[in-house]
C-alpha cells in the first residue's frame, strides 16, 4: 500500500508577498476579496516592507504617525500594492539606468598615467599561462589589467539596461535584518525566511514532528537553478579580482546551488536525513518534488521538505538572458502596444503568457513545501492543503539547439493526465481539473506549450480545460518557478477563485486552443469545484516536468476510505487545534511578531555523542533511533 504524500505546510516569499496562509495568492486576486481579507493582505505587506511597526495596538509609520488598521491602509495602501508583483526594478537592487560596465581605453598607458595621480594598488594572481596577471585598481572609475606584460586600461562607465522590469520581492523587504545573516547571499537570506515561513505555517512544533520519525526518515530536497550569483556569492568570486578587491572565503561555498538545502538542514531542521539537489532549469522545483514524492510513497521517508530559492535579478544575469533574446525589453513592449509617445511601457504588463508577447520577465522567489505521509498527518491532526501523488519528468531527446523545445513535455503531461484519470476518473480529469501552465511569455513558448496542452487534453477527450499562468503576476523565478505555481494554486481551494492571465488581453493567433479554456480574467468557481490541478514546466535544455496536485477536499474523501470513522474523528478533533495554531502564526506574521528560525551552532553533534550498536544508532535530541536492520534486496542471489 503506497503512502500518500500530503502537503501539511507551505511558505516562502515572492513578488506577491508571503506565501503562507495564501497571502501571496490573495495579493493576486486582491480585487475580488472581501474587505477584511484585503486588510490582512495590506497589513502583512506593511510589516514585510518595513513601512510600519505594530506596537500597543497601533501602527507606527516612519513619519512618526500612530495609526489604527484602517487609517494606515487609507494612508499607504495603494503604495503597498504598487510595491509588489512585476514592476520597474527598484534601486534597492540596482539602478537600471546606470549599470556599471568596463570599456577599454583608447588612451595610451603613458598619457593615462600623466592625467592620473591616484595611488595604485596592485595584486598579482597566478595564471595558467607563463607570466602573471596583474590587476591595478587605480580609482573607482578606472582600472588597469596587465597580462604577460601587456598593459591595457579599462575605464568604468555606466549604461541603462534595455530590460527594466522584474518580479522583485516587495520593495522594502529585507530578510537580512530578520536574523544574523552574516553576509549571506540574497538567495540564502530568502531561504532562511521562506523555509521558516513554511515550517511555522504548519501549526505544529517541529520538535513534535521530529519526535515521531527516525532521523533517517526525513529528507530535504532543494536547489536553485543558477546558484547565488550576487556579490556575496559566485558573483563576487568572479568579479572581485578583476575589480581589485579581495575574494572572501564565503564567495565560493555560499554560491553553490545546493546551499538552500544545506542551510535548511544545518540552521533550521537539524536534519541528518536524506538530502539531495536536483537541478533542471525551470523544472528544478518539480525535480526535487519528484524525489520527495517517490521517497514518501515507497515508505523510505515520512517527512520531506522541498524547496528552492532563486535571486537572479542581477545586471549580469539579465544581460545574459537578454542576449539570448529571452527577455521582454522596453522597446519591444512599446512596439507591441504601438506606443511612440512615451519612453517606457507599462512594466506591470511586461509578462503576457499566450498573448502577443516578446519575452519573459525575470523574478525572484523562495518557496518551501512540507510533505508528510498520510498516516503521520492523520495521527498528528495536521492541516492537509492537498496531495502530490505523482510527478513526471522527461528529457527532449535529440535536438539541434540546446535551448529549443522538444518532445519531453508531451510525455510528462500525458502521463500525468493518465495517472490523474486513474485516480479521479475521466470526468474529474476533463471537467474538474485546471492546468497551471509554465506560461513564460515568450513567442516560442506560447506556441509549443499550447500545442502540448491542447494535444494532451484532446487525447483524453477534454473540451474546455481551464489554463492559467501565474508568471503573469510574479515573473519567472527560474528554478523556483514550480514552487510558485504549486503554492499559488493551493489558494484556489481556499477562496474558489482561479486567477486569470489578466496581463494578456487576447490570445495570440498562433496559440493552440482546442480542448482548452485560457483564463484571461479571474473567475469564481467555488472552493470545491476543482478536484485537481496539473502543474507544468518546460525547462531550458530539455528539462520537463508535470506535477499532479489533488485538492484538499478530494484528499480527505480518499483518506476516509483508508481510515476508520474513529480515526477520522480523532483527526478532526486534533486538527481544530492545529488550525488555531497556524492562524496564530499568520496573525503574528502580519503584526511583525514572528521571526525566522535560525539555529546557528545549536546542538552541534560529533561522533563521540552517538551511541552505536550493530542494530541501531541513537542520536541525542531524537526520540527514535536509526535502525540498522536493513533488508537485503538481493537475497535471491546472495
Amino acid at each position: 500500500m503506497a503512502r500518500l504524500p500530503v502537503i501539511i505546510g507551505f511558505g516562502g516569499i515572492n513578488s506577491a508577498g508571503r506565501s503562507s496562509s495564501h497571502q501571496a495568492y490573495r495579493r493576486i486576486v486582491f480585487d475580488l476579496l472581501p474587505s477584511h481579507m484585503q486588510q490582512d493582505v495590506l497589513l502583512d505587506l506593511a510589516t514585510l516592507t518595513n513601512a510600519a511597526d505594530y506596537k500597543n495596538g497601533l501602527w507606527h509609520t516612519k513619519d512618526g504617525e500612530a495609526l489604527d488598521d484602517i487609517a494606515l491602509i487609507d494612508s499607504i495602501g495603494e503604495t503597498l500594492l504598487a510595491q509588489t508583483l512585476i514592476r520597474r526594478i527598484h534601486p534597492s537592487l540596482f539602478d537600471v539606468d546606470h549599470v556599471t560596465l568596463h570599456k577599454k581605453s583608447v588612451l595610451t598607458p603613458n598619457s593615462q598615467e600623466e592625467k592620473l595621480s591616484f595611488t595604485i594598488k596592485t595584486r598579482s594572481l597566478p595564471d595558467d599561462r607563463p607570466g602573471n596577471w596583474h590587476v591595478a585598481a587605480i580609482s573607482d572609475s578606472l582600472s588597469r589589467v596587465t597580462v604577460d606584460g601587456n598593459l591595457e586600461t579599462f575605464i568604468k562607465d555606466t549604461k541603462p539596461l534595455s530590460v527594466k522590469s522584474a518580479g522583485q520581492l516587495p520593495t522594502g523587504f529585507d530578510a537580512a535584518k530578520l536574523y544574523q545573516s552574516r553576509n549571506h547571499p540574497r538567495g540564502l537570506q530568502m531561504t532562511v525566511y521562506g523555509a521558516s515561513d513554511a515550517l511555522q505555517s504548519t501549526g505544529i512544533d517541529w520538535e513534535v514532528i521530529r519526535s515521531k520519525v527516525a532521523p533517517d526518515e526525513m529528507a530535504v530536497y532543494a536547489a536553485n537553478s543558477i546558484g547565488q550569483m550576487d556579490d556575496l556569492g559566485f558573483g563576487g568570486m568572479l568579479k572581485s579580482a578583476l575589480m581589485g578587491k579581495r575574494t572572501t572565503s564565503k564567495h565560493l561555498p555560499l554560491g553553490y546551488a545546493q546551499m538552500p538545502a544545506d542551510f535548511v538542514n544545518a540552521y533550521l531542521l537539524g536534519s541528518v536525513g536524506n538530502v539531495g539537489t536536483s537541478i533542471g532549469a525551470c523544472a528544478t522545483y518539480f525535480f526535487n518534488l519528484e524525489k520527495a514524492v517517490e521517497g514518501i510513497k515507497s515508505g523510505k521517508f515520512r517527512v520531506a521538505m522541498v524547496g528552492g530559492s532563486d535571486a537572479p535579478i542581477t545586471p549580469e544575469i539579465i544581460e545574459g538572458f537578454r542576449t539570448m533574446g529571452a527577455l521582454a525589453e522596453d522597446t519591444a513592449l512599446l512596439a507591441l502596444d504601438q506606443i511612440s509617445n512615451q519612453a517606457e511601457p507599462d512594466h506591470t504588463r511586461s509578462c503576457r503568457p499566450f498573448a502577443q508577447n516578446c519575452g519573459f520577465t525575470i523574478g525572484e522567489s523562495s518557496q518551501w513545501t512540507l510533505l508528510m505521509d498520510d498516516e503521520l498527518a492523520i495521527e498528528l491532526g495536521a492541516e492537509i492543503y492537498g496531495a502530490i501523488p505523482a510527478v513526471y519528468s522527461h528529457a527532449d531527446g535529440h535536438k539541434k539547439s540546446i535551448s529549443a523545445p522538444g518532445i519531453g513535455n508531451y510525455l510528462t503531461m500525458t502521463k500525468a493526465m493518465a495517472y490523474l484519470q486513474n485516480m479521479i476518473g475521466k470526468t474529474g480529469l476533463t471537467e474538474r481539473t485546471f492546468i497551471q501552465a509554465h506560461g513564460t511569455s515568450t513567442p516560442q513558448n506560447r506556441v509549443t506549450e499550447s500545442h502540448v496542452l491542447s494535444k494532451a487534453a484532446t487525447s483524453f477527450g477534454a473540451t474546455n480545460m481551464p489554463v492559467t499562468a501565474v508568471k503573469a503576476y510574479i515573473g519567472h523565478s527560474q528554478g523556483t518557478a514550480g514552487g510558485d505555481q504549486l503554492h499559488l494554486s493551493l489558494g484556489v481551494w481556499k477562496h474558489g477563485i482561479l486567477p486569470g492571465i489578466i496581463t494578456s488581453q487576447a490570445l495570440a493567433d498562433d496559440v493552440y486552443q482546442e480542448g482548452l479554456k485560457f483564463q484571461l480574467k479571474h473567475e469564481e468557481y467555488g472552493s470545491q469545484y476543482f478536484d485537481a490541478a496539473l502543474l507544468n514546466s518546460k525547462g531550458f535544455g530539455g528539462n520537463n516536468a508535470t506535477a499532479v496536485l489533488i485538492a484538499p477536499h478530494k484528499v480527505m474523501s480518499m483518506l476516509s476510505k483508508r481510515y476508520s470513522q474513529e480515526q477520522m474523528a480523532d483527526y478532526k478533533e486534533k486538527n481544530q487545534q492545529i488550525k488555531i495554531a497556524a492562524e496564530s502564526y499568520n496573525q503574528a506574521a502580519i503584526h511583525g511578531e514572528s521571526h525566522p528560525v535560525y539555529k546557528f551552532g545549536f546542538h552541534v553533534l560529533g561522533g563521540e555523542d552517538l551511541t552505536m550498536s550493530e542494530s541501531e544508532i541513537h542520536l541525542p535530541g531524537y526520540d527514535l533511533p536509526v535502525s540498522l536492520k536493513v533488508n537485503n534486496d538481493f537475497d535471491d542471489i546472495c
